[in-house]
């Protein structure tokens, strides 16, 4: 009953009218979004561990490679939903963008529009990093959401989020923005993702659901995707961040045009700014910035002329405040761009030009020249929990990026661990490379394919053949 009467008061406050705004302006942006955000359920075989009897590890291949079987159990199929989260329509003919955790690991994604209609979706590309992902559907004519600008707003504007908490479609919470490029991990001294975390925060309410819907503002554009709430019960407590818009055009137009996304990097190690590291430096002249701790050989901070010990100030005009305001920045630039860097060095400004490259040292397009961007996808060593529930002492997970990839092509879904290929044990991401180079230098055209030996997390084998021809 409290929860309820709370509830009320939170959408009452709400709609308080705040200088020239009235309950117009919420009514209207809610009208001009809400069809524009959509329900995303993922799908996967969900399955008992069966280590022996009549089944996988009666295949002799596999005892090869996953060892002795145990006992016999009964397996348990069938495929169930195993997700739900939103999604924004940003494009009439079916493109959708989410966040990458809400598709991740899916065998079949189902979204619902507003008005009720069914699709199934297929993944252009995700980009963990950024935690974003591309979907589409087959259909024309839908309600698309403009895309606004996340470097206009301002603390205390009032923004809604879009979404579907709890399979609750199509609800509209309101709230102010909170803080700008917000570090999670820095804020609340948790151990970071490893992802780029440059968030807007705000107190619109968002639970499970909401996640890869939209924030918008009260014209009705789009000025960030919700992503993640702060809180120690798993349910909205006041805080919510959403990746800015700032960073979702630049994926998504590259995860549309490539398949992965083209990420710039300067090519420094660095220590974000605070009172006591000023002091134990004796640092002059800044109170905010990035202290460089190291340049790379043959980066793009060294062709500026940085040096350890300077202290970045601005990229291209924008304010370099600490780590997330570093990274919004070069989320939305690609390799071949020139920058202007301003930095202090020994409590003087300076400002040096130079031309943003790739992680390869080069601004090269790299979807279509490695072999992640070719196969369309990223490979990691599984953990030891799912190597020990599988009893396998080696393997790489698969995470697809692009369904234009070989390995999408070929039927590979993420989260599948490949143990061999062409007969060759797997036990790095290294190895994935090292085989795939060794294919494609066969004089043969023929020749050139990925036999592909595996199991899924659930403990489903499956056994596929990349053409590597083309």
């Amino acid at each position: 009953m409290a929860a309820i009467a709370l509830a009320a008061i939170c959408a009452a406050q709400a709609q308080i009218p705040a200088g020239n705004l009235s309950q117009q302006d919420f009514i209207n942006a809610a009208e001009a979004t809400v069809n524009g955000v959509v329900s995303v359920k993922s799908y996967a075989t969900v399955r008992q561990q069966a280590y022996g009897g009549n089944g996988f590890f009666d295949d002799p291949f596999f005892q090869y490679f996953f060892g002795q079987p145990q006992q016999p159990q009964q397996p348990q199929q069938g495929q169930r939903q195993v997700g739900l989260g939103s999604g924004v329509i940003i494009s009439a003919d079916g493109y959708i963008v989410t966040n990458n955790h809400v598709i991740e690991g899916a065998e079949r994604l189902e979204v619902t529009l507003n008005d009720n209609r069914n699709f199934t979706a297929s993944i252009v590309g995700s980009d963990p990093v950024t935690d974003l992902a591309l979907i589409r559907i087959e259909a024309d004519s839908l309600h698309a959401i403009p895309m606004g600008d996340s470097d206009a707003l301002h603390v205390g504007e009032w923004v809604l989020a879009v979404g579907n908490p709890f399979g609750f479609t199509s609800s509209v919470t309101a709230g102010i923005v909170s803080a700008k490029a917000r570090n999670i991990s820095s804020s609340t001294q948790t151990r970071s993702s490893g992802g780029i975390e440059a968030y807007i925060q705000t107190d619109a309410a968002v639970n499970r659901g909401n996640s890869g819907g939209a924030l918008v503002n009260l014209r009705g554009e789009l000025v960030g995707i919700n992503t993640a709430i702060y809180s120690q019960t798993g349910t909205y407590a006041g805080c919510s961040f959403a990746i800015p818009t700032s960073i979702v055009k630049k994926v998504t137009a590259d995860l549309m045009e490539y398949g992965s996304v083209q990420r710039a990097v300067l090519g420094i190690s660095f220590v974000e700014l605070t009172p006591e590291f000023i002091s134990e430096k004796g640092l002059k002249g800044v109170t905010r910035g990035i202290y460089v701790a190291e340049v790379m050989d043959g980066s793009a901070a060294l062709e500026a002329g940085l040096q350890t010990g300077d202290v970045i100030t601005h990229i291209d005009n924008t304010e370099v405040v600490g780590t997330a305001s570093l990274q919004e920045i070069m989320a939305r630039l690609s390799p071949g761009t020139k920058v202007n860097i301003k930095y202090v060095r020994d409590g003087k400004a300076h400002t040096a030009t130079c031309t943003l490259r790739n992680s390869e040292g080069n601004t090269n397009i790299t979807a279509i020249e490695t072999p992640m961007g070719v196969l369309g996808a990223t490979f990691a060593t599984p953990s030891e929990e799912v190597k020990r529930n599988l009893q396998i002492a080696y393997g790489v997970q698969v995470t697809i990026t692009s369904n234009t990839g070989r390995m999408a092509q070929a039927g590979i879904r993420s989260d599948f661990i490949i143990v061999a290929i062409n007969n060759v044990r797997v036990k790095s991401p290294d190895d994935v490379e090292t085989i795939y180079n060794a294919i494609r230098e066969q004089n043969n055209v023929y020749d050139r394919a990925m036999f592909i030996t595996g199991v899924y997390p659930s403990g489903q084998r499956a056994q596929y053949i990349v053409d590597l021809s083309e």
